[in-house]
């Protein structure tokens, strides 16, 4: 009688395991679809944020392209104001920034032993 009450836990055990892993994928695989489906929502060709420059805890300037338009905007906790229109030819271009080392560099300096 003591083994088959065993046999019976280890049953139960097993199978939350196995409704766990399949909840769980089946959460992963819905958030990932999720994801997909609302990048392409925002995708548009019209409207571009181009920079933001932080100026207090919760104010920003934003350069914003709308169509061929070149905006400058303050965005605040509860609103947002034109500042002003930006001519195209002000703009300056920029690659992408150089953000420093690179992680991989940064996590062998942290592993190296100390001297």
């Amino acid at each position: 009688m003591l083994l088959t009450g065993n046999v019976n836990s280890y049953a139960q055990f097993l199978a939350v395991l196995v409704v766990f892993v399949l909840v769980l994928g089946i959460t992963a695989l819905t958030t990932k679809w999720i994801a997909n489906y609302q990048k392409q929502q925002n995708v548009t060709c019209n409207i571009e944020i181009l920079e933001t420059t932080r100026i207090s805890n919760n104010k920003y300037i934003q350069l914003v392209r709308i169509g061929e338009t070149y905006l400058a905007i303050a965005v605040c906790k509860d609103t947002v104001t034109l500042l002003g229109e930006v001519p195209k030819e002000q703009l300056k271009e920029s690659g992408p920034k150089e953000t420093g080392k690179p992680f991989k560099a940064l996590l062998e300096k942290a592993m190296k032993p100390k001297e």
